[in-house]
Parts: C-alpha cells; structure tokens; sequence
C-alpha cells in the first residue's frame, strides 16, 4: 500500500523534513516558500505521554488521586517545572476567562475525575470559580468570550475524520460543524485560526486511559475494541498530540488484528493542520516525546 493511501501514517510521518520542503516548493497555504526557515528543520514541539498503571481501578472505574497526580506530572514533564502550581500561574492569569473544553460523547466522555482536576489547578492560580466554565456542545455560545482555553477528549477511531482527536474537538466552535465534514475532514485545522479559539488554547490533553481503536459506521462503539492504555498525552500543540495518538492507534491495531491495518478514511486532517493551516506540527522528527510513568506496553 502505498504512503499516499496510507494518508499520516507513520510511514508518511517519517518523511519528515522532507516533506515539509516539498510543501514549501509547492505553495501550499501554511508553508508557503520560505516558511521551513521560519519553522526551522530542528524546531521541535513537546508532547508528554504519562501512564499510570493505578489510573483505572480493578472494577473498571477511574482512580481520580492518580488522574490528578498524572496531570500533575505531564504538566511540569511538558513546562519544565517541578511545582504543578508553578506551571499553571504560567498557564492561567486570575483575570483570565477560562473555558474548559470537554466531549460529551456518551460511549467515551472526558473523565469528570480530569476535569475535576483541571478545575482544581486553575482555581488554585488564582482564577475565581464565576470565570470558569465546560462546556462541549454548546461551546459557540458559552465559551466564545474565554481569554484562555484547555482542550480535553479522548481519543477515538470516527467515521469521518479517522480520529476524534484535540483538532476535532473544536469543530462545536463553528457555526455549522457539516460544512468540515467534506473530504474527510480535511480542514479541520481551519477551526483553530478561527478568531473565537485562534492563540487562545493554553494546553491540550488528549485522553488515552481507554481508548477506541477500531469501528464502523457514523456512531460506532465496540467494547472489544477498546483496552486500558492508562495515560493523557500533555502538549500545547494539538496537532503533536494528535500525530502521537494516531501511532498509538496503529500499533495497537496491528497487535490486534495481526496485520498492518491503516485507519480508514485517512486521517489526512492533521498533516493539513501543519502544512494548510499552520496550527502545529505533525512530523514525528520535529516532535519531542517524553514518556514519564509506567512504560508496559507504551506502543511509541
């Protein structure tokens, strides 16, 4: 199968710098000629896995004392600091409107145990309860006036964009969701130059305590096709986060079904948050991944 079928698979990730330029020669919006100057071939962009065999309880119900200490740990793995408190009064300003945004999928929500402990950190820099607010369906009208973002979901398999991921999770920003849907979901990464979310999002969590691996059809959930991978992946670039999850994915996929099988459709929307939309970096050699915590079976 070729790479181009394969959409950003990691075969077409580890085309890496290459591909960039190519992108650069051709014009495309986002890397437009000079733009790999600008985004430098060595510049990397951070994304935390953090894993802890306690998260999930025996009975199948979330640990929240080891969600928290995992945010914890991603946060300061991620900005470089020992204090968590440290990192969020660099994250939120007690003027700041804060808005969390959460996914209300029913089969696979964000965990309340993790907004739970986003809310705790924020209140404790300084950020007054009344400023706020979670909102995921009606986040157009709710969140709309945020000086500050936080982006959490789980990750998924979807029937039109391949993955619901950090991109996807902004698309209730829009005023009408369909008009994304056209070619897979390519533009996505459009949504986040939006100027109700564009330089707003301060951290991105993608949730992989369980994830969804395999499905069919527009609504599609299959307990068998999801395991307890017990880890967030931390980063303030959505695409990165979205990039490694999309590895994690895979490889699970290829240990289950005992054979290369590519997600389909492609999940071309976050090669083009990089190279359309300039959101944030794709290519697995300009992303630095640090793996902190319980290490079985990581699969990156």
């Amino acid at each position: 199968m070729t790479g181009e079928r394969r959409g950003i698979t990691r075969r077409d990730f580890l085309r890496g710098g290459a591909g960039v330029a190519a992108a650069a020669a051709a014009g495309l919006p986002g890397l437009a000629a000079g733009a790999e100057e600008t985004l430098g071939p060595v510049e990397k962009t951070r994304v935390v896995l953090v894993r802890d065999k306690d998260a999930i309880e025996a009975g199948g119900s979330l640990n929240a004392e080891a969600i928290q200490r995992m945010m914890d740990q991603g946060v300061t793995t991620l900005l470089g600091e020992e204090d968590a408190a440290k990192c969020w009064q660099r994250l939120v300003k007690p003027d700041d409107l804060v808005g969390i945004k959460s996914n209300v999928w029913a089969p696979l929500p964000t965990p309340e145990p993790l907004v739970a402990a986003l809310k705790r950190r924020v209140l404790e820099a300084g950020v007054p309860a009344e400023s706020v607010r979670v909102d995921d369906r009606d986040a157009r009208r709710t969140l709309a006036d945020r000086t500050a973002l936080i982006n959490a979901r789980p990750l998924r398999t979807h029937h039109w964009a391949a993955i619901g991921g950090c991109l996807k999770n902004y698309i209730p920003f829009t005023p009408r969701p369909s008009a994304y849907h056209p070619d897979t979901c390519a533009d996505l990464g459009k949504i986040w130059n939006l100027p109700m979310v564009k330089g707003k999002t301060r951290l991105n969590i993608l949730v992989v305590l369980t994830p969804l691996f395999h499905g069919r059809g527009p609504h599609h959930f299959d307990r068998r096709f999801v395991w307890r991978y017990n880890g967030l992946l931390i980063s303030q670039d959505p695409v990165a986060a979205d990039s490694v999850g999309i590895r994690i994915l895979e490889a699970k996929r290829r240990l289950h079904f005992g054979e290369d099988r590519p997600l389909a459709p492609l999940a071309k929307h976050v090669r083009y948050a990089q190279t359309r939309h300039g959101v944030g970096i794709s290519d697995p050699k300009r992303i630095d991944l640090v793996k902190v915590g319980w290490q079985d079976d990581a699969l990156v």
